[in-house]
């Protein structure tokens, strides 16, 4: 569950901190008081996208910062390299005024899209939104799927589905008119055959800059070993190696008198050998010192003609040039035999395309039991939210064309509803008034969360276009759902707001011309003169104070009667 959350300078927030509770914990305030700001804060701190309006105007940066229980996480943790602290996980993440940000999980940083993977495990969160893509039929199929949860079906098709375009992708690939198959198997000849023959071999480049290298600076060379070869070994009075042995011969008539001397003799012998080797490597490099003109010309020319070609087809070095090489070789030969291999795939086709059908056909089936699972199970709850007469239904549709099926199988899938009793169903855009959107949203997420392992849902304003006894009926639900998951809650309404376990006000004040938000927990006189306001608005009068103690205390004996 979330324990708590940290704000700071996201929007009119300058800091705030909130201690949330297990089960039903609502948000209440003034339209326009930052009541969303909190799920701004908690969409941030589980890897939603964010922009540099998040922050607060002046500051430099803003902070959202949670502490979760991390049970849901450990998967994750283990994956990622996070130690949970105390079995808890703090999450922060800041947003600069340029729009930088840097995300950490327990003090480790951590990318966005690692933040979003840990967010899906310790949060669900249903914003305003979503009504919106319930009138979107091409998510149907979707929900639909998410609720039969039938992976090995669909992970059986999208894996046939996947084999199909592959091949698809191929013929296209291979597919073209002759013209155009002339002029590119002429082009790829003409590139094969220059380079064929440049006679490329690996590393060949690399030798020959050494010895263009050695060859440009070759008598500069041959008289800088001249020279230490005579300076070593050449001069017969003065050579290092002559002096190392006149010094041998003084040494030697003096080490008889004193140890350090016989020491020292040692040490000019080792050196007199060494001398000796370094000048014999000396000569033998001279020796090897054979340069002529031909030869830098022909080095010269062979390195020219090899960067000629890789500045011509744009590579970088000769390893590149024989990899062009390779893959136009392997290109033509496709072209010349391309009607052969078009053959095989269009074989291959027919075959792939039975595959998927199959598939298909189990993946239809899966979604039919589903589908009526999925509509006796929502009517249930939408019947609990004043939605006595409703009929929903899942249809499924084939999907029509060729092939007959597409990367989700070979369904359409729509969902229908009628409100009231003699109604036919019909496409949910066209009949669900923005009340009945958000009960048949709340009665999905219900459905949805029976099984789903998030331990917190959050709900921004699920009670849209909703009153009187219904508002009470999703009052009631959100406290049934938060009887085995922790649900944080913005609302508008009253019966939903005296169903909490715990109230959160939120207030907006000006100070020095800045406007600032509060959020604060209320007890029960809070939550009173809060739900009172619900009720009259600021007019809070003694009748409308007892209203509200009268819904709470309503509220109290209902979700006692579930203990």
């Amino acid at each position: 569950m979330l324990r708590s959350l940290h704000i700071e300078n996201i929007a009119v927030v300058e800091r705030a901190d909130v201690e949330f509770r297990q089960g039903l914990n609502v948000l209440t305030g003034e339209t326009g008081a930052g009541k969303s700001i909190v799920i701004d804060a908690l969409y941030a701190v589980t890897g939603g996208r964010t922009s540099r309006e998040l922050v607060r105007s002046g500051a430099d940066r803003c902070l959202a910062a949670a502490v979760f229980d991390a049970d849901a996480a450990g998967p994750w943790c283990a994956e990622n390299g996070v130690e949970p602290e105390d079995g808890a996980l703090i999450v922060q993440r800041t947003v600069s005024a340029d729009g930088k940000g840097a995300c950490r999980v327990n003090g480790v940083p951590v990318t966005v899209g690692q933040l979003r993977a840990l967010g899906g495990l310790l949060v669900d969160i249903h914003g305003q939104n979503d009504g919106r893509q319930l009138l979107d039929e091409n998510r149907h199929i979707d929900y639909l799927d998410a609720f039969a949860a039938d992976t090995a079906e669909q992970d059986a098709y999208r894996a046939a589905f996947e084999a199909y375009r592959a091949n698809e992708r191929e013929i296209e690939r291979l597919s073209m008119d002759d013209e155009t198959r002339r002029r590119l198997a002429e082009s790829l000849q003409y590139r094969v055959q220059e380079l064929e023959k440049a006679e490329l071999k690996a590393g060949q480049e690399a030798e020959l800059e050494s010895r263009s290298q050695l060859l440009r600076n070759g008598e500069k060379l041959r008289e800088a070993a001249e020279g230490a070869f005579a300076a070593l070994y050449g001069d017969e009075e003065s050579s290092a190696v002559e002096l190392a042995g006149q010094a041998r011969g003084y040494l030697a008539r003096a080490r008889g008198w004193s140890e350090e001397l016989a020491e020292a003799d040692k040490s000019v012998a080792e050196a007199a050998s060494l001398l000796q080797d370094a000048a014999e490597r000396i000569r033998d490099v001279w020796d090897s010192l054979d340069f002529s003109p031909e030869e830098f010309d022909r080095v010269e020319g062979r390195l020219a003609q090899l960067r000629r070609l890789e500045k011509k087809f744009s590579v970088v070095d000769e390893a590149a040039l024989i990899a062009l090489y390779e893959e136009s070789s392997a290109r033509l030969a496709e072209i010349e035999y391309s009607g052969e291999a078009l053959e095989r795939l269009y074989e291959k086709r027919g075959t792939l395309a039975a595959d998927c059908r199959a598939m298909a056909a189990k993946l239809t089936a899966a979604r039919k039991k589903a589908g009526l699972d999925l509509a006796e199970r929502v009517e249930r709850e939408l019947k609990e939210l004043s939605m006595p007469s409703v009929r929903f239904v899942t249809e499924l549709e084939p999907l029509g064309g060729e092939p007959g099926f597409g990367p989700k199988g070979a369904d359409q899938v729509r969902f229908l509803m009628s409100a009231n009793a003699g109604q036919d169903p019909g496409r949910i855009s066209k009949i669900a008034s923005g009340g009945e959107l958000s009960r048949i949203m709340l009665a999905l997420k219900t459905v949805f969360g029976q099984n789903d392992p998030v331990p917190t849902a959050v709900f921004d304003e699920i009670d849209t276009g909703v009153s009187g006894v219904a508002a009470s009926r999703v009052g009631e639900k959100l406290a049934l759902t938060a009887r085995h998951r922790q649900v944080l809650c913005v609302s508008h309404l009253p019966q939903i707001a005296a169903m909490a376990d715990s109230q959160y006000g939120i207030e907006k004040t000006e100070r020095d011309g800045r406007t600032y938000t509060t959020v604060t927990e209320l007890d029960r006189s809070g939550r009173r003169r809060e739900i009172a306001r619900l009720i009259g608005g600021d007019s809070i009068t003694d009748i409308t104070a007892a209203s509200a103690e009268e819904q709470l205390a309503a509220a109290d004996a209902w979700k006692a009667k579930l203990v």
